[in-house]
C-alpha cells in the first residue's frame, strides 16, 4: 500500500507543477521557447522517416527480394522503423529540450527550488556535463528499451505486459532526467542521483509515467515541457533531497 501511495504522490508532484506555472505564466511561456525548438526538431525527423521509410526497410532486408509476400514483408518493417523512431523522441524530447534550453530550464527549476547558497554555475560550463550524462542515461534506455521492442512483435506478451514495462521504464528514465537540475544544484553527481531515485522507485516512477502518458500526445509535450521541470523540483525539494 506505501508503494501506490508513493506512487500516487509521484503523479500528483506532476500536476503540482501545472498549479506551478499555471501561477506563473511567464515562466511558462520562457519554458515553451525550448520545447518548441525541440518539437520542430522532431517533427523535421520524423517526416523524414516517414516519407522515407519504406526506402529504409528496403536496404534493411535484401534477404527478403525472393519472397513473394515482401511487399507486406517490408510494409511492416517501416511501419516498426516509423513507431521506433516514435518512441525514441518521445524517450528523448526531454534530453534534448532540457539540452537546449538549459539556460531557461535552470533558472526555472531555481525559482521553484530556492536553495540559500547554493553556487549556481553558468550554462556554457554545465551543458557539456549536462549532454554527457543525457548520453549515459539514453545508453540505459536503449539497453531496457530495445529488447522491449522486439518483444512488442510477440502475441499477447507485445500487447499487454511490454507497453506497461515500456511505460515503466520510459517513466523513470525521464525522472531522472527531469530531476538532474534541482539534484546537481544540491551537489549529486550521476552515481549519487541514479542511487537516490532507485531507493524512491514508487515516486519516481509515479512522476516520470504521468510525464511520459503526456508526452506521448505530440504537441502537449510542448506545453507540458515547463510544468514537468517545475513538478520535478517540487518532487526533489519535497521528498527526494528535502531541504533541511
Amino acid at each position: 500500500m506505501r508503494s501506490v501511495r508513493d506512487f500516487m504522490a509521484g503523479v500528483g508532484f506532476f500536476f503540482q507543477g501545472f498549479s506551478w506555472v499555471a501561477k506563473n505564466t511567464r515562466w511558462w511561456l520562457f519554458g515553451l521557447i525550448p520545447a518548441l525548438i525541440a518539437f520542430a526538431v522532431y517533427v523535421v525527423a520524423l517526416v523524414f522517416l516517414g516519407t522515407n521509410a519504406s526506402s529504409v526497410a528496403e536496404f534493411l532486408t535484401p534477404f527478403a527480394d525472393s519472397w513473394s509476400w515482401r511487399e507486406s514483408f517490408r510494409t511492416l518493417v517501416g511501419i516498426a522503423l516509423f513507431l521506433g523512431g516514435l518512441a525514441l523522441a518521445v524517450l528523448t524530447f526531454a534530453a534534448l529540450t532540457l539540452a537546449i534550453g538549459e539556460p531557461f530550464y535552470e533558472r526555472l527549476s531555481a525559482t521553484v527550488d530556492p536553495l540559500e547558497g547554493a553556487e549556481e554555475q553558468p550554462w556554457w560550463r554545465t551543458l557539456p556535463r549536462s549532454i554527457r550524462d543525457s548520453l549515459v542515461t539514453l545508453f540505459y534506455v536503449l539497453l531496457f528499451t530495445i529488447p522491449l521492442f522486439i518483444l512488442g512483435f510477440v502475441p499477447v506478451v507485445g500487447q499487454t505486459v511490454v507497453p506497461v514495462l515500456g511505460a515503466a521504464v520510459s517513466g523513470f528514465f525521464l525522472t531522472v532526467e527531469l530531476t538532474t537540475l534541482a539534484l546537481e544544484r544540491r551537489g549529486m553527481a550521476r552515481k549519487q542521483r541514479f542511487a537516490l531515485l532507485r531507493s524512491n522507485k514508487a515516486g519516481a516512477l509515479g512522476f516520470g509515467v504521468a510525464v511520459f502518458v503526456l508526452f506521448l500526445v505530440p504537441f502537449v509535450a510542448v506545453i507540458a515541457m515547463p510544468a514537468a521541470v517545475a513538478g520535478a523540483a517540487l518532487l526533489v525539494r519535497a521528498r527526494l533531497a528535502p531541504v533541511s
